[in-house]
């Protein structure tokens, strides 16, 4: 029984808020859910967060082709064509990431593509916070433009 989803909807639109402020809203074609010893949420047909700061402002916006969220661990994984995008337009290209809803971060540790107004920045490996303002790139490579 574990390997059939105890829930299964379409066109979902869920809210994740901490003491009544929405923080992130999740919206997907399709969301299966499964009990047991860990459940977990599928998102089989893909996903799109939007992030808001305490002012209910949009702070950054993710999609993926496909999402797992552990429901014990409170992290979501996000594979397939993930982009997220900041408030300044700063975009991250990648094939996977983790969000971590306990420690509010997004992270990975494959290869990723940021693009800024100046420049393209490639590394192995990524860790932000869940706005994308404050963000550091492992392994980096690419032109970085440095102030004399």
């Amino acid at each position: 029984k574990d390997s059939f989803p105890a829930e299964s909807l379409k066109d979902v639109v869920v809210y994740y808020s901490d003491s009544a402020i929405v923080k992130v809203k999740l919206t997907a074609p399709k969301m299966d859910h499964y009990k047991g010893e860990q459940p977990y949420i599928e998102l089989p047909e893909g996903i799109n967060l939007v992030f808001y700061n305490a002012e209910k402002e949009i702070t950054s916006h993710l999609t993926a082709n496909y999402a797992i969220s552990y429901e014990k661990k409170e992290t979501m994984e996000a594979m397939g064509n993930v982009v997220l995008i900041n408030e300044m337009g700063e975009k991250l290209n990648s094939e996977y990431l983790i969000w971590n809803q306990k420690e509010a971060k997004i992270f990975s540790d494959k290869f990723v593509k940021i693009t800024t107004k100046d420049e393209i920045i490639m590394g192995e490996g990524f860790e932000s916070n869940e706005s994308f303002t404050n963000f550091k790139i492992k392994h980096i490579k690419g032109t970085i433009l440095v102030e004399n």
